[in-house]
């Protein structure tokens, strides 16, 4: 088990959303992926508190959030996400999202309105096409997933989580993010989340990426399985100004396989941003 934190609560159109916040200073806010949770910065939030103040959600259907059987898509998260801005009273933080998260982040942005003083995407889904094989069979199959045994969901769990890793995870890597779906009810919201997934979400999105208005960098894991690196390639392409970074040795979940990297180039771009008075 983690030790991992989300105190806080946040009432979303009746559902409890669980956050949490370190630091002192102008706002830094975290955004997690799919399959995974805010455990995935748990090496990076307390870096950034140094200086900063950070924030990090778990999103709808995820880690302690609540796992409603309705709508936990791209559709809803970023709606979430609007209200946590306002409720936490931010008025153009820097953001750091990853997949999902990058997904959420640029719909706030170019739906909601929400400004940002700089963006950092971390292997976001962004452009189509996307979705793992896992994901596209699901899509067509989620009650017979949902509805297999226990035993057979746990030997699939690690398996899947591990093609997110370059490098060999150990159990103790695993087991944070792979406990969030074991049980019957996490396991149905496990296939529920997958069988949501829908690339009209971005398609809604990608041709206004011309139009985002705060520097941006991109990261993207050079072997990364889930989402190919031409897909980042493509993004950077439509984002004027943005930076593109490949990262060596790393697959999708970045935060396991070069948290460092993540470290070195987003404080590195945040001090770039700068704020007035700092």
């Amino acid at each position: 088990m983690t030790d991992w934190q989300t105190p806080e609560t946040f009432d979303f159109q009746g559902h409890t959303i669980r956050w949490g916040s370190l630091g002192e200073g102008a706002p830094v806010v975290l955004m997690h992926g799919t399959p995974f949770w805010s455990y995935e910065w748990a090496r990076l939030a307390p870096l950034l508190a140094t200086e900063r103040k950070v924030y990090f959600f778990d999103m709808l259907g995820y880690g302690n959030s609540d796992r409603p059987v309705g709508d936990v898509s791209l559709g809803v998260q970023n709606r979430l996400f609007a209200a946590l801005v306002d409720h936490w009273n931010l008025a153009e933080p820097d953001i750091v999202a990853h997949d999902f998260g990058g997904a959420t982040a640029l719909r706030a942005h170019l739906i909601d309105g929400i400004d940002y003083n700089s963006l950092t995407l971390i292997d976001p889904v962004a452009v189509r096409p996307w979705g793992s094989p896992l994901v596209q069979h699901v899509k067509h199959h989620e009650a017979a997933f949902a509805g297999m045994p226990g035993y057979m969901h746990e030997a699939i769990l690690p398996a899947y989580l591990q093609s997110a890793m370059k490098r060999k995870a150990s159990r103790e890597t695993l087991t944070p993010y792979a406990e969030q779906w074991i049980g019957v009810e996490k396991q149905a919201a496990f296939y529920r989340q997958i069988a949501q997934m829908d690339q009209r979400y971005t398609d809604e999105v990608q041709d206004l990426y011309s139009e985002i208005r705060c520097p941006v960098q991109i990261l993207w894991g050079e072997d990364d399985e889930w989402i190919p690196i031409e897909r980042g390639r493509e993004l950077h392409a439509m984002i004027p100004g943005a930076e593109f970074i490949p990262v060596s040795g790393a697959g999708h979940l970045m935060q396991e396989d070069a948290p460092e990297a993540i470290a070195f180039h987003v404080q590195a771009f945040l001090k770039t941003a700068g704020r007035k008075g700092m």
